[in-house]
């Protein structure tokens, strides 16, 4: 009897690991390293791309003149003419407050989309596509919070150059305006809300964007070939890949809603361009004026943007560098 009772303790281990359900490497959500890989993710994505946001930025805010004229008549004459003008740091403006919160953005984008993933799966450890959607949808809402402001700092920074280019043909000049004396000029005229304007029509933009984007890339990440090191994820070329076309899909599909925010978001005008009151209004009015095809201006370079911004991002947030500059064991 005592031997038989002794056999049957020592069975009991594997017969209950047998029966009890496998832990998901979702049931602990390490937010820290996932947090660190996210702002990563951002600083190296942006600032590879930096200079093809500013010329996206640039047509999508100039209008058609009375007489048919426009500043820029393609991205690549758009590149020829800011460089010709400003230089390569020119390519630049404005990047040094996107670097700044581009950190605290990404981190919010994937750690939230990750973080809502989570919550979303079922017991048995699926997660239906409408769930994958609303994950996204919330990991858009909570980064505009960040998004806004740096949106509207970024868009003054890279317009200028045409506003000031605009104003030099017009026999004028316009002083510049650093990102620092732009945000203490908005506060102080309007409280911290003034830097929130386009606030709608960006969580508009990124709310889609997001439930579009994320289940996208997931799935296509998921047809892809497992790494070697037991934690289940795709090599990390097909996570790029999956980032690029999950990314300009994204981005062609809400690019009338980023026309509409950048137009909104713009405080400075060339003469003779229209002010806006709202989202309606701005759509109504560039419909009238300029037709529907004014709701897709650089939507190939917007789409050559984030193309590489979340392909890049995505590899750089999946290849673990937080967990190894913590000592963190990546699951």
């Amino acid at each position: 009897m005592g031997k038989n009772k002794m056999a049957a303790i020592q069975q009991q281990p594997d017969e209950l690991i047998a029966n009890q359900p496998l832990q998901s490497p979702q049931q602990k959500f390490a937010l820290l390293p996932k947090i660190i890989n996210g702002g990563i993710a951002g600083i190296i994505g942006v600032t590879c791309v930096f200079p093809l946001d500013l010329v996206k930025t640039r047509l999508q805010n100039q209008q058609i003149g009375p007489n048919g004229e426009r500043m820029y008549t393609s991205m690549f004459d758009c590149f020829r003419k800011t460089y010709s003008a400003e230089g390569y740091f020119g390519m630049y403006r404005g990047s040094a407050v996107n670097i700044l919160l581009i950190t605290p953005e990404k981190a919010i984008k994937l750690t939230a989309n990750d973080y809502f993933r989570h919550k979303l799966t079922t017991k048995d450890g699926k997660l239906p596509m409408s769930c994958q959607m609303l994950a996204g949808g919330l990991a858009g809402a909570f980064q505009i919070i960040v998004t806004t402001p740096m949106e509207l700092l970024k868009i003054q920074m890279q317009d200028a150059g045409r506003v000031a280019a605009a104003a030099k043909l017009a026999g004028k000049t316009v002083e510049k305006v650093s990102a620092t004396q732009l945000a203490t000029q908005l506060i102080k005229e309007k409280g911290i809300v003034g830097l929130y304007k386009g606030i709608g029509a960006t969580g508009l933009r990124d709310v889609t964007f997001s439930v579009i984007y994320f289940p996208l890339f997931a799935t296509l990440n998921d047809l892809g070939p497992r790494r070697n090191d037991g934690s289940g994820e795709a090599v990390f070329w097909c996570s790029f890949l999956a980032g690029l076309a999950a990314g300009s899909t994204a981005a062609l599909a809400v690019n009338p809603f980023d026309v509409v925010k950048t137009r909104l978001q713009a405080l400075k005008k060339a003469d003779g361009e229209k002010e806006f009151k709202g989202i309606s209004d701005c759509i109504s009015k560039t419909l009238k004026h300029e037709g529907p095809t004014a709701f897709f201006k650089g939507g190939l370079c917007r789409m050559i943007v984030i193309a590489p911004l979340f392909g890049i991002a995505q590899t750089v947030y999946y290849l673990g560098v937080a967990e190894g500059l913590l000592g963190v064991q990546k699951k």
